[in-house]
């Protein structure tokens, strides 16, 4: 059966690091331009293209991209529950709880054993209030709190019910610490992080992310950009 982008195609799209999400879906819209399905009578059809659930630049991953008429089930993509891996560093935080600003803090480690870890992670399963990161895409009045939070201003975010399904300490060598979590839509898992470290006694920050699944759909059945691009030219 041919690819029909107009019609609507669903792509499994492996992010790259410090890539933004809108950066990964122009640069597949710009590559689909002369694809023969967006030709009508020899002139180029506009497309519509979107994504389901943005990514931070420092995460990779799974991003599903939908084109033509499939982009009106994004928000039904958007609503499915999520899975992560990624690492923790434990003993410091920083403004916007990644590796996107520098350490602005760092607290004690020597209390923490690898079985505190295990018995906190397993403290955070179940449904919960998450405050946002500052440095996020939320919206306050109309405007990105990141946007605001780049400029100084400092709002008070409201706690927003989330529910952490699964969460799996993969591997612990201090201060590095490797997990594996399930979540719900909406959950931030740089908040995690801070909270994780308070939870300690100490502080943390995420270090690294990668996004696995999206309900059913798998990082593993994705392409980079790059590995769609040239299946598309050739």
């Amino acid at each position: 059966m041919e690819t029909d982008y107009r019609s609507g195609e669903l792509l499994l799209i492996n992010k790259p690091y410090t890539w933004s999400s809108f950066q990964a879906v122009n640069k597949l819209k710009h590559a689909l331009k002369k694809h023969p399905s967006l030709l009508l009578d020899g002139k180029h059809v506009h497309l519509k293209i979107g994504h389901a659930g943005t990514l931070d630049p420092l995460a990779t991953g799974l991003l599903i991209i939908c084109t033509g008429k499939r982009t009106k089930s994004i928000s039904e993509f958007q609503d499915l529950p999520k899975e992560y891996t990624g690492t923790f560093f434990i003993g410091a935080t920083t403004p916007c709880y990644d590796k996107e600003k520098e350490v602005d803090a760092t607290y004690p480690t020597e209390h923490i054993t690898e079985q505190l870890i295990r018995e906190v992670a397993q403290s955070f399963i179940g449904k919960q209030e998450q405050v946002p990161p500052m440095f996020s895409a939320v919206k306050v009045d109309g405007k990105r709190m990141y946007k605001l939070a780049r400029i100084g201003e400092e709002i008070e975010l409201k706690p927003r019910p989330i529910e952490i399904l699964d969460f799996e300490i993969t591997s612990c060598n201090l201060p590095l610490v490797n997990f594996r979590i399930a979540c719900t839509k909406g959950t931030y898992i740089r908040s995690i992080a801070r909270d994780f470290g308070l939870a300690l006694d100490s502080g943390a920050y995420l270090d690294t992310l990668c996004r696995t699944k999206i309900g059913d759909y798998s990082i593993e059945n994705s392409k980079t950009p790059e590995e769609f691009i040239k299946e598309l030219t050739h």
